[in-house]
């Protein structure tokens, strides 16, 4: 919408190109508009395209689709019937402007990328990470450096908060946990046969930690070692109470949109805009994309095969035309993907602004991966989720697993870090800061990668896995991928109470 107006000499504010971009006929609009303002270039505001656009004709309520049942996770979309094209907005019906709405974004990488590779790059973000963690630890334990247990007295208490640097495992069964901080490394021995153990498999490389317990008297090693009779992880606290929005707002939440795979899900995608238009819907204001909006080229082996669109392009010029279908005073938040075209080591930094420039359409808001985006007070973590493969890779399938993704989530929250494990399947940039911490407690944790739904609370945190809008692609069958499709997770902001839409 920008490249065309400026190609007529105008520019034009939010508002106005909100409304130009939901137009049923934008090129017909344009000319209605310059028309309006006389033809002398300039910027062009949203009254005068409201003026402009009186006298358009408003969309027929009965090509509407029949809405979903309300109930949760069973409500569904009539599919019966082929839908028609999608009805795009004709201007914003909202009772509060897009304009006034209380949306703020921060902890995003863009524009703040500092890191080279160095070795003294990585260094600095473990430290970061190191101090951030083992400053929550701290209020619950009272830890001794490394340095210090090696100088302290046999068969004493202590305990030590550290970043797990190794684990192996004694001829009995038992396991040594070779903690790290920055004076040095200290051994700690979690025998098999205390109640501790049960917590074993849920830890990772490079997470931080605390334990307690007792100190050898060092007879058989001049180091010591401490018996551990407690783990602790940095964790969402107990008395931790999640806020809302002072009015009934709501939230869509997806992710995995892909684009330019021959298995889009272009008939779901309709059948979700469409109902966005409805009354069922009126209260949705705000849609966030997790990540993924398009297919991308060359993610995986012989993707090229797959592909409805080979041009990365007109992959982006083909997803913002179907978010042309969304209304327009909806306000979109989106941030990238690992099948996004930006770097893949995380944090990613939002869209160029090539990319930026084509997915204009509602003057949506672009971000990094992750950002913290808050809603009307209500704090949403949005991440997309590579690092969920390691922790589902990582620990047992009770735990962590892609029929339960959610599950994952939890892992991640009580690490209170977004990619705990270094050098497996999460790319890491090293940056000044770690920008994968979870400082503060999100309200909402919203993930995608997986492309499966998944949904619960953790310690009163609503974790969400959106699902994906793509069919079940060759390279997923071969290693046994069965996606959760076309759900439209929606949460109300003032509740915080969750409703998931099915547009299959």
């Amino acid at each position: 919408m920008a490249r065309r107006l400026a190609k007529r000499g105008y520019n034009a504010d939010r508002g106005a190109i909100t409304l130009l971009a939901g137009a049923a006929d934008i090129d017909a609009a344009l000319d209605s508009v310059i028309e309006e303002t006389g033809g002398e270039g300039g910027k062009i505001t949203a009254g005068e395209v409201q003026r402009a656009l009186q006298a358009a004709p408003r969309p027929d309520p009965a090509s509407l689709p029949e809405t979903p049942s309300s109930g949760g996770a069973d409500s569904t979309v009539n599919t019966e019937t082929e839908p028609p094209t999608p009805i795009e907005t004709t201007g914003s019906t909202a009772t509060m402007a897009a304009d006034d709405r209380e949306v703020a974004v921060a902890n995003d990488i863009t524009g703040r990328s500092t890191g080279t590779g160095e070795y003294t790059d990585f260094v600095a973000t473990f430290r970061d990470r190191f101090s951030r963690l083992s400053e929550m630890l701290q209020g619950r334990v009272t830890g001794r450096p490394a340095s210090a247990l090696e100088n302290s007295t046999g068969g004493s208490e202590a305990a030590m908060v550290g970043m797990v640097a190794e684990i192996s495992t004694t001829s009995g069964g038992h396991w040594i946990i070779d903690l790290e901080d920055t004076t040095g490394i200290y051994p700690c021995l979690v025998m098999n046969d205390r109640p501790v153990a049960d917590l074993m498999d849920e830890i990772l490389l490079d997470e931080v930690i605390a334990v307690s317990g007792r100190l050898s008297d060092g007879e058989d090693d001049d180091r010591g070692i401490l018996f551990v009779d407690a783990i602790h992880f940095p964790d969402i606290p107990q008395t931790f109470t999640p806020r809302t929005a002072d009015r009934p707002v709501r939230a869509a939440l997806i992710s995995d949109v892909h684009v330019g795979s021959q298995e889009f899900m272009t008939g779901a995608w309709e059948r979700f805009a469409r109902w966005l238009h409805t009354d069922e819907a009126e209260r949705i204001e705000y849609l966030l994309i997790a990540g993924d909006m398009v297919e991308g080229i060359g993610v995986y082996p012989n993707q090229d095969e797959e592909l409805e669109i080979i041009d990365i392009y007109e992959q982006y010029e083909a997803f913002a035309e179907r978010l042309k279908a969304v209304p327009g005073e909806i306000e979109i938040v989106m941030i990238p993907g690992n099948h996004d075209a930006v770097r893949l080591a995380e944090p990613q930094p939002a869209f160029d602004e090539t990319l930026r420039e084509i997915m204009s359409v509602h003057d949506a808001k672009i971000s990094g991966n992750p950002s913290v985006v808050t809603l009307e007070g209500v704090s949403i973590l949005m991440y997309h989720g590579v690092s969920l493969d390691e922790v589902i890779a990582e620990l047992p399938a009770e735990k962590a697993s892609y029929d339960a993704p959610e599950q994952a989530m939890y892992r991640l929250l009580q690490k209170r870090h977004l990619a705990p494990q270094f050098g497996g399947r999460t790319r890491l940039a090293p940056e000044s800061e770690d920008y994968l911490v979870i400082d503060q407690v999100p309200d909402v944790f919203h993930t995608g990668h997986v492309h499966k739904l998944g949904y619960g609370k953790y310690r009163d945190v609503l974790a969400v896995n959106s699902g994906c809008w793509q069919e079940q692609t060759g390279f997923q069958r071969s290693v046994g991928i069965e996606p959760d499709h076309a759900y439209a997770p929606v949460v109300d902001l003032e509740s915080l109470e969750l409703t998931v839409y099915d547009f299959n």
